[in-house]
């Protein structure tokens, strides 16, 4: 049976059919490194991760490229306000680019500690402003783009098509315009692909139009077809780049080559807190070191995975705390089994009490879904649970145990990425909710002390904690609090 994939552009699910046999090739939108990424990112990336794990596991040799924003992305994500960098440059009073390197290296430093794989090719828009001045010219020179005081704009009104992956008509978007009118623009919603640059602009480069920079949009046009092609297999990204994003990029890049673009689009739903989209503009949001701090990486990924992508997530501390209780009963079972494998005779001969092949299957056919990781993971329980239970009967064979564990092996680890590839080590980010609770163990019982006036007693715990960078505070009212630095 064929990957089916929901494709964004259909409104269905369609049969996963390559354009070259054998191989995928798939782009993603990256981030725009101005800030520490957030929760919001972990779905979005770890998501992907599991996708192309996925298309790996099959037997495909996936091409993935997933794009740096250094560049273009400015504050309202349309074509006015401050580009968002230069402004996060301007608060910290730093070069753009010191900005700009300093957060790609804090979003791969926690795509790494999340498991999730490197792109082979992650393209920094600012390296590519050739060939986005180029795929321009060629906008300009086939009239579907125009010039405007050193600024360069697509008329959507020459691309009859623009709306079909957002469902968005031209007519319904000036209805229910409410943008400020640009007096450049032929029409409001003509979209910029090159902005003139004023003489204060810290990043701008040479073209035909004059100092400027690219548009946001054009960014991902140029570097998706320079490493993909002019039409390649499958573009991904969140829920909110359909539009105005990757429906710009439908119709710059189909104006530009005549060719379709993408032939699926995959967008994965939106992490919320309370129902409200996680967001860096709203505040509401958590960074992904901050999450790490109070939670192991394979619980963020198990909370991320246990939602399917197309599906909203609602962010709590009770949610993730429900995650890691999850992961950590799937690790207990799993490292049961294992210890049973290494102590399993050569010559048990025992008849398996089911085929480890039939549960192989339903994997496929859940992930083969549009990659429906939650029932992947319901899966892996239940023939973890049942293998389980199956030891203490003694109706498990060294050459059984082998299979579940070869099986376990390629969902928990090779796809779904939960299961850490030695088990004998439990996770110190999963213990620390553990620890917290015997601190605030030990000081309850010191309150205890100093209410019975044990003062040398008191003082000696007191002494010790603060050994382990755990600080106690006696307030006022009799109340004590604490702290650590670890």
């Amino acid at each position: 049976m064929a990957i089916q994939i929901f494709n964004t552009l259909g409104r269905k699910k369609e049969a996963f059919v390559p354009l070259t046999p054998g191989r995928v090739y798939m782009y993603v939108c990256g981030p725009t490194v101005y800030s520490h990424p957030h929760l919001g990112h972990a779905k979005s990336y770890i998501s992907f991760d599991a996708i192309v794990r996925y298309f790996r596991y099959r037997g495909f040799r996936v091409k993935y490229v997933q794009n740096i924003t250094d560049v273009g992305h400015l504050t309202d994500d349309a074509d006015s306000g401050e580009d968002k960098i230069i402004k996060k440059a301007r608060e910290e009073k730093l070069d753009p680019m010191e900005v700009a390197q300093y957060y790609t290296w804090s979003y791969f430093d926690d795509m790494d500690a999340l498991g999730v794989l490197r792109p082979n090719i992650s393209p920094h828009a600012t390296g590519h402003i050739i060939e986005q001045i180029e795929l321009i010219k060629t906008l300009l020179k086939k009239g579907y783009a125009y010039e405007v005081g050193g600024s360069v704009y697509f008329d959507i009104t020459r691309f009859p098509e623009y709306g079909k992956l957002s469902g968005r008509k031209l007519e319904e978007l000036e209805a229910g315009a409410r943008i400020e009118v640009n007096p450049d623009k032929r029409n409001p919603f003509d979209f910029a692909l090159w902005k003139h640059a004023d003489p204060a602009h810290l990043m701008k480069w040479p073209s035909p139009w004059g100092l400027g920079y690219p548009g946001w949009h054009i960014e991902c046009s140029a570097m998706s077809m320079k490493y993909l092609g002019e039409t390649f297999d499958i573009h991904g990204g969140g829920l909110d780049n359909v539009f105005p994003h990757h429906e710009c990029e439908i119709a710059q890049s189909e104006a530009a080559t005549g060719r379709p673009f993408v032939r699926y689009w995959m967008h994965n739903n939106l992490v919320t807190v309370n129902g409200v989209k996680m967001s860096k503009s709203l505040g509401n949001f958590i960074t992904i070191k901050e999450a790490l701090q109070k939670y192991s990486p394979n619980t963020i990924r198990y909370f991320v995975l246990s939602s399917h992508y197309r599906s909203p997530l609602d962010f709590s501390d009770q949610a993730l705390n429900g995650a890691q209780r999850g992961l950590e009963r799937l690790v207990t079972m799993v490292r049961r089994i294992r210890k049973a494998l290494s102590q399993a005779g050569e010559n048990t001969k025992v008849d398996p009490p089911f085929e480890v092949e039939a549960y192989r299957k339903r994997f496929e056919a859940v992930m083969d879904d549009d990659f429906n990781t939650p029932q992947a993971i319901a899966v892996l329980f239940e023939l973890v649970k049942r293998t389980q239970d199956l030891l203490g009967e003694g109706k498990a064979s060294r050459a059984f145990l082998e299979g579940v564990d070869a099986l376990i092996t390629d969902i928990g680890q090779h796809v779904l990425g939960l299961l850490p590839q030695d088990l004998s080590k439990p996770d110190s980010a999963s213990l620390l909710p553990v620890v917290e609770k015997l601190i605030q163990i030990t000081v309850d019982v010191r309150s205890e002390l100093r209410k019975q006036k044990l003062w040398p007693l008191s003082d000696k715990i007191r002494q010790e904690l603060a050994s382990l960078g755990i600080v106690i505070k006696d307030r006022p009212d009799g109340s004590t609090e604490w702290e650590h630095n670890f």
